[in-house]
């Protein structure tokens, strides 16, 4: 099973069906191919970084015979409600990146060798990746370095999720 394929729920309801009942928004987001179980989950947003972070989870993936779980976690903006001091919200932002990115692994020669899912996320992106690899029962989670002033100030994603994840965090340069 390779390509670029979003695994349906257990109980086959669409993800329409998810806004109307909060629960099962838990049920589809808990949800996870067998097939992929104990794979490699790679965080991948398009950048020099993230596809060389891609090429070895690939090969990481390929020498031990699993899954590679692709995550891309899409933009959330926090909104403060001033009225009130009521804390920050989060809105999401649409993000089509992921549906481009989606296409253009689709189109990548190199992920006909694993099966691969791409898997899209909203929220804070250590969160979400090692959200990710607990449902998959995941063996690494691998990621790009943060290159830039951002990653200096506000730390880099690799050196937070190195600190706060239950699995192997491997960091490509």
């Amino acid at each position: 099973m390779a390509g670029h394929e979003f695994p349906e729920p257990a109980d086959r309801r669409g993800v329409a069906d998810s806004a109307v009942d909060p629960l099962a928004a838990d049920e589809t987001r808990h949800s996870c191919d067998p097939a992929f179980q104990h794979g490699v989950v790679v965080g991948f947003d398009g950048s020099t970084s993230s596809e060389r972070a891609l090429a070895y989870a690939i090969g990481m993936a390929r020498r031990s015979g699993s899954g590679l779980i692709i995550v891309h976690v899409a933009n959330r903006l926090p909104t403060t409600v001033w009225a009130g001091c009521e804390p920050p919200v989060f809105v999401d932002v649409p993000d089509h990146r992921t549906e481009v990115l989606g296409l253009e692994l689709a189109c990548a020669d190199h992920l006909s060798e694993v099966p691969w899912i791409l898997v899209e996320r909203g929220g804070d992106i250590c969160h979400e990746l090692e959200e990710v690899g607990r449902e998959y029962s995941a063996d690494a989670i691998v990621v790009g370095s943060t290159h830039g002033i951002v990653g200096r100030i506000f730390g880099s994603v690799a050196g937070r999720l190195a600190r706060r994840a239950q699995r192997p965090v491997v960091v490509i340069p």
